[in-house]
């Protein structure tokens, strides 16, 4: 999948994340200088894992968890930061019970910015505190 959005689409790889043993477990590629347009991720199914909505910052965060709560839907994963693209999120789950998530703050890249390495690990999915590993 990496290869296919890479070289026949032109992908950049902004960060990688291993496993111990060096197997590739998820890969975050961008089309600009945004980190991430793209994450895929290695697990026992191929299917979507969620889409992303972005926001502008912590106070918009803030508004749509408030929003979100008035209308009694439940934040089911966050708030948080991924290590990857240093972004705050939170998600909650649709009525078809697909993830849903608002993002805000994703990191800026360079255009020289060499790619990142991140191992397999909760911490890096969310490195405030619990996360939910899919890979």
């Amino acid at each position: 999948m990496v290869q296919f959005y890479s070289e026949s689409l032109a992908f950049t790889v902004s960060d990688r994340v291993k496993d111990e043993g060096g197997a590739l477990r998820a890969c975050f590629m961008r089309t600009d200088l945004e980190h991430h347009a793209l994450a895929v991720f290695r697990a026992p199914e191929a299917r979507l894992d969620h889409h992303s909505y972005e926001t502008g910052d912590w106070d918009d965060i803030r508004r749509w968890a408030d929003s979100l709560a008035e209308r009694r839907i439940p934040i089911f994963w966050g708030v948080g930061r991924h290590g990857p693209g240093n972004d705050l999120f939170f998600m909650v789950k649709d009525p078809d019970d697909n993830l849903v998530e608002i993002s805000a703050e994703i990191e800026q890249c360079t255009v020289d910015r060499t790619e990142g390495l991140w191992p397999h690990e909760r911490r890096t999915l969310n490195v405030w505190g619990q996360a939910i590993m899919r890979s």
